[in-house]
């Protein structure tokens, strides 16, 4: 029985100096798309700075999102032209899908990944954790 409280007093004591664990996410943050519409376009003026967050080139993360917008687009040097008018709060959440399929690591969570081609398919690779997930590429 002495035995047995001691324990749960020692173990108590190492709860309570183990360090607080931070929330993966919080410390990766994807910014918010910034921009203006402009006649029957959408201008969007912070897609390269997103890309970059998301250590991801700008034409991939474009063209997934004029697949899943469905609508025609040109990339300019200083941001991007959709060709309808689309709402910011639905390209944010086109890119928070294009961040879970193609960034986040499906087993660790962290945003500390590559896209590997081999062949005709596409893996994501965790620099965290080592793991390799197929990415469904949709046709």
């Amino acid at each position: 029985m002495v035995e047995e409280e001691e324990y749960d007093k020692m173990l108590t004591e190492a709860y309570e100096r183990l360090p607080e664990v931070n929330d993966v996410r919080m410390r990766f943050e994807i910014p918010k798309v910034t921009g203006h519409l402009q006649g029957n376009r959408t201008i969007i003026s912070n897609l390269h700075q997103i890309a970059s967050t998301l250590h991801r080139p700008v034409e991939h993360l474009f063209k997934y999102l004029l697949k899943e917008l469905a609508t025609p687009g040109d990339l300019k040097k200083n941001g991007a032209i959709i060709g309808t008018k689309v709402a910011a709060s639905r390209i944010n959440e086109k890119i928070e899908s294009y961040t879970e399929e193609f960034v986040l690591c499906a087993d660790c969570g962290k945003p500390d990944t590559k896209l590997l081609k081999e062949g005709n398919y596409l893996f994501k690779k965790c620099l965290a954790c080592g793991a390799k997930q197929f990415v469904k590429t949709k046709r």
